[in-house]
C-alpha cells in the first residue's frame, strides 16, 4: 500500500535541522525525497534523514548546476533553507528553477523570512522565540526565560508550517495547474503560535513570566517532585480533574481551585503529598484515574513506556516516530540510508557517466561544495 504522496518527488536543499525534518515527514507520507548535500554521515541529522537518498554536487561548477536544473526539472518541490538571495547565486532559485519547471512549488524555509529588515540575519530557535514574544512568558517569574529545546520555532513553526505549506500547494496545483513559492519563515510561525494567548489576554497587558495559568502560576497546572527525584506533571485545569486529583491523594475536602488566594496552600499541600511517594508508586496510583497526572519521563524512557510501545510510535529503532496516522493510506518509516547515491540519481535522470563525474562532488561523502555559510 503507497502512501498518499507517492509520486510526489522532491529535491531538497535545506541544512540543518527544520528543513530536514519538514521533509522527513513528506518521505513518510510516501514522497521520494533527493537531499543535494547535508554532510557527513554519523550526525545528528541522521535522526531526521530516513526515507530520503542523498547526492553531492558541486555547485562552484557549470556542469553541477546543470545537473541540479536536470534534477528539478523532474521534481514536484524544491526545498531551501539559506538567507534570501543564496540559493539563486547557486544557481538554484525560484526564478532559476521555474523556468526549467514552471509547475514547481518552491519552498523557501528560514528564520526571518525573504521580506523586512531582519531578512539577512543570523538566528536560532531562540531568537526567533524572543521575537515573537513567546521567550517572555516561558520560566519562573523569579528567574530568566525557559529555553525549551529547539521545539518550538525550529519544528512546529517552521518543519511542520513548511509541510503544511507544500502540501496544501501541491493539492491546489491539482486544481490550477500551476506552481508557486513558498515563504515560510519561523518567526511567522511562533508569532502564529502564540495567537491564542493573545487573543485571551485581549486589550489587558499579558502577564508577567510566570504568572498565567498555563506558564505554571496554577498549582494544579504543574510539575511536582517526587521521593525519588523525579517529577509528576499535573494538568488538571477542569474542576472535574482537579477535584479527582484532591480525593485520589486522599487530601480531604476539594478547596476552590481558581481563586488565587488558594493557590500558595493547594500548592503546598501537593509538594508535600507527592513527595511522601516515588514516581514509580504515583503513576501506579493514578492509572485509570481521569485526573490529568502523568509520570515525567526521561527522553531514554519514552520507547518503553507501554503506551507509546502500544502506538508503535517508534519504528526502525527510529528516533523520530512515523507520523500521522492514516488508516487507508499508513505513513512508512523508511530506514536511514546516507550513502552517496549520486551516480545512481544522476543516471537515473538520463545523464551520461561523463556528465556524472563533472558534476559529482567527491570530496566528502553526502557533501557540497560551494555551500556559503549560513
Amino acid at each position: 500500500m503507497t502512501g498518499p504522496l507517492s509520486g510526489v518527488s522532491i529535491l531538497d536543499m535545506s541544512r540543518l535541522a527544520p528543513g530536514p525534518y519538514a521533509t522527513m515527514l513528506l518521505a513518510d507520507l510516501g514522497a521520494e525525497v533527493t537531499v543535494v548535500g547535508g554532510g557527513r554521515a554519523g550526525l545528528p541529522l541522521d535522526a531526521v534523514s530516513r526515507g530520503k537518498r542523498f547526492i553531492s554536487l558541486d555547485l562552484k561548477s557549470t556542469a553541477g548546476q546543470q545537473a541540479l536544473h536536470r534534477l528539478a526539472a523532474e521534481s514536484d518541490v524544491f526545498v531551501e533553507s539559506f538567507r534570501p538571495g543564496v540559493a539563486a547565486r547557486l544557481g538554484a532559485g525560484y526564478d532559476d528553477l521555474r523556468g526549467i519547471r514552471p509547475d514547481l512549488i518552491y519552498c523557501s524555509l528560514t528564520g526571518y523570512g525573504q521580506d523586512g529588515p531582519m531578512r539577512n540575519a543570523a538566528g536560532h530557535d531562540i531568537n526567533y522565540l524572543a521575537m515573537s514574544g513567546m521567550l517572555a512568558m516561558l520560566g519562573p517569574t523569579d528567574g530568566p526565560p525557559s529555553i525549551p529545546l529547539n521545539l518550538v520555532a525550529d519544528f512546529a513553526g517552521g518543519s511542520l508550517v513548511a509541510a503544511m505549506a507544500i502540501v496544501a500547494a501541491l493539492f491546489e496545483r491539482t486544481r490550477s495547474g500551476a506552481g508557486q513559492y513558498l515563504d515560510v519563515a519561523m518567526v511567522d510561525g511562533a508569532v502564529s503560535l502564540m495567537s491564542m494567548h493573545r487573543q485571551m489576554w485581549g486589550t489587558s497587558a499579558a502577564p508577567s513570566r510566570g504568572e498565567s495559568v498555563l506558564a505554571g502560576a496554577a498549582p494544579f497546572y504543574r510539575c511536582y517532585e517526587t521521593s525519588d527525584g523525579r517529577y509528576m506533571a499535573v494538568g488538571a485545569l477542569e474542576p472535574q480533574f482537579f477535584a479527582a486529583l484532591w480525593s485520589t491523594l486522599g487530601l480531604g475536602a476539594v478547596p476552590p481551585q481558581y481563586p488565587r488566594t488558594a493557590w500558595p496552600r493547594i500548592a503546598a499541600d501537593l509538594t508535600a503529598v507527592f513527595a511522601s511517594r516515588t514516581r514509580a508508586e504515583w503513576t501506579e496510583v493514578f492509572a485509570g484515574v481521569d485526573a490529568c497526572v502523568s509520570p515525567v519521563l526521561d527522553p531514554d524512557e519514552v520507547s518503553a513506556d507501554s503506551h507509546i510501545r502500544y502506538r508503535h510510535s517508534f519504528t526502525y529503532d527510529s528516533a523520530a516516530p512515523a507520523i500521522p496516522r492514516l488508516s487507508r493510506t499508513p505513513v512508512r518509516a523508511g530506514a536511514t540510508d546516507r550513502t552517496d547515491q549520486t551516480e545512481a540519481v544522476l543516471s537515473g535522470a538520463g545523464m551520461t557517466a561523463e556528465q556524472i563525474s563533472a558534476a559529482h562532488d567527491t570530496t566528502e561523502p553526502t557533501g557540497l561544495t560551494g555551500w556559503p555559510d549560513m
